[in-house]
């Protein structure tokens, strides 16, 4: 399939509280933040806190659950005794009050699979398993995503622009850099949706009438 077959007119969505513009991509709604607002971490400012602060874990597919439990033997020795601890107590994964699956914490805190390094910026010990060839899947999706955020519909998966103050420095960062949303999360968008579907995101951003 090209990329210009994937192009589809603006769909906007609406909820209790906005009207956000959205465009779809293939089987993507995709919000027009993700196009105008700039981001790009700065882990010298943050320490990576988005691994640390709030209340939930990171959120999982039924898939991934599987995959961590098949993987966990190989990213163990990777992870602090912490959060080993948390996770021989509560499982690899778990299901939320709310029914979601996500990814354990350590005492109500920072995620179960966090490390961290000397200056005690968080990083993830997956990641860190998969870089150093210990296991060939480098982390869940919603994390190598973030700041966006996918919502699975019934057909669609819409992607939201996720604003969160923690990440201010990213923000100013990305605006000195000139880097689109999506494009940090570049990646991530391929690894889900794939390179044909990314160019035609990134054809529409380029081709797009200034408002």
């Amino acid at each position: 399939m090209s990329a210009a077959n994937l192009l589809s007119p603006q769909l906007k969505l609406k909820d209790s509280t906005y009207i956000c513009p959205m465009i779809r991509i293939g089987s993507a709604l995709v919000s027009e933040d993700l196009l105008e607002r700039q981001f790009a971490c700065d882990l010298n400012a943050c320490h990576g806190k988005c691994c640390v602060a709030g209340d939930a874990g990171a959120p999982l597919t039924q898939e991934e659950t599987a995959t961590l439990q098949s993987i966990y033997t190989n990213v163990a020795p990777f992870l602090r005794p912490e959060g080993r601890e948390a996770i021989a107590a509560q499982g690899t994964s778990i299901v939320s009050q709310s029914g979601d699956l996500e990814t354990p914490l350590v005492n109500d805190q920072e995620c179960a699979y966090v490390v961290f390094d000397e200056h005690q910026t968080a990083f993830c010990g997956i990641e860190k398993a998969y870089r150093a060839g210990a296991v060939d899947w480098m982390k869940p999706l919603s994390c190598h995503l973030y700041p966006v955020r996918a919502l699975e519909l019934d057909e669609l998966t819409a992607l939201n622009y996720h604003h969160w103050p923690i990440c201010s420095a990213a923000c100013d960062l990305g605006k000195l850099q000139k880097t689109p949303v999506y494009q940090f999360v570049k990646e991530a968008l391929v690894r889900k949706f794939g390179r044909n579907w990314f160019a035609a995101l990134e054809a529409y951003d380029q081709n797009k009438i200034p408002n």
